[in-house]
């Protein structure tokens, strides 16, 4: 994994590589063209319902490996927190169900994600929906608050996943639950796949091993910590996702293996954890 003296590297990478994602020109998605294709931005994970009243564009902008909301029972009324919101897709989904008493918080640390993510939800009219900019290491959020915390394909960008576990164990309320969608290992990766730093823009680079994800959180104090859905990537996947609109804009040079040799270890996986009552 990377070295301490990496996280900031990392970091604005990944900042960088988003932010360029969503500038000009509207509804570009990557390198002004279509929408990342493979493990990014497939709008498969998402029924034609649920997408029909969002704001326009709002999809061609959304960077995600699953659909977390589909697989939360929340109830109306609960506080809903999105570790990296993007431009919002899942902070409405996650709105409908809350309801108009309920409250959904977005979290992002690129300014240019947040700009979106607040001009669509005014596009939208939107009451129950706000976002702030943070990092999921260190939330602008309230000690036990929210009843449920996700994420879509985000954890694994950050260089220190203890803290961001730990950050998801505080914010939740006693028997809050966390339900993310993230990129996970089946096995080890090489140290040249995890130290290229586009594969960590790129969500391969940082993830973890599925074990290790379970056990992180388990350590940070979550409970009933379990894989509920997993999606394994084949071949021909993978390769799409390694394609030239993929990485796009990146500046760093990629010195790690085609992905295509991953093939088998790269899993988009829901991921279940409960804090305890008490």
């Amino acid at each position: 994994m990377a070295q301490p003296d990496n996280k900031t590297k990392i970091k604005d990478e990944v900042k960088r590589f988003y932010g360029d994602m969503v500038a000009p020109p509207e509804g570009a998605g990557c390198c002004g063209g279509l929408p990342p294709t493979g493990i990014k931005a497939d709008p498969a994970h998402y029924s034609d319902r649920r997408l029909a009243d969002l704001p326009k564009g709002l999809t061609l902008t959304s960077f995600g490996c699953g659909n977390p909301v589909d697989y939360m029972e929340v109830k109306p009324g609960e506080t809903v927190l999105d570790l990296g919101c993007g431009t919002g897709l899942d902070l409405f989904l996650a709105a409908k169900k809350v309801g108009s008493n309920g409250r959904v918080i977005g979290i992002d640390m690129t300014p240019a994600m947040i700009a979106r993510a607040r001009a669509n939800i005014a596009a939208a009219g939107a009451t129950n929906i706000e976002v702030r900019q943070g990092e999921m290491e260190h939330l602008p959020v309230d000690d036990g608050s929210v009843d449920w915390v996700m994420s879509n394909c985000v954890i694994n960008l950050s260089p220190d996943k203890g803290r961001v576990f730990a950050e998801i164990f505080r914010v939740l309320r006693p028997g809050g639950r966390m339900l993310v969608s993230d990129i996970v290992t089946i096995g080890g990766l090489s140290e040249a796949v995890r130290s290229d730093m586009r594969l960590w823009a790129g969500c391969i680079a940082g993830a973890l091993d599925e074990g290790e994800f379970i056990d992180q959180a388990v350590s940070a104090g979550l409970t009933e910590v379990r894989i509920v859905d997993r999606f394994l990537y084949d071949r021909p996947q993978l390769t799409a996702f390694i394609s030239d609109c993929c990485s796009c804009g990146t500046k760093s040079e990629s010195t790690a293996p085609p992905l295509e040799s991953l093939a088998g270890k790269i899993a988009s996986a829901k991921i279940f954890a409960r804090k305890p009552e008490k």
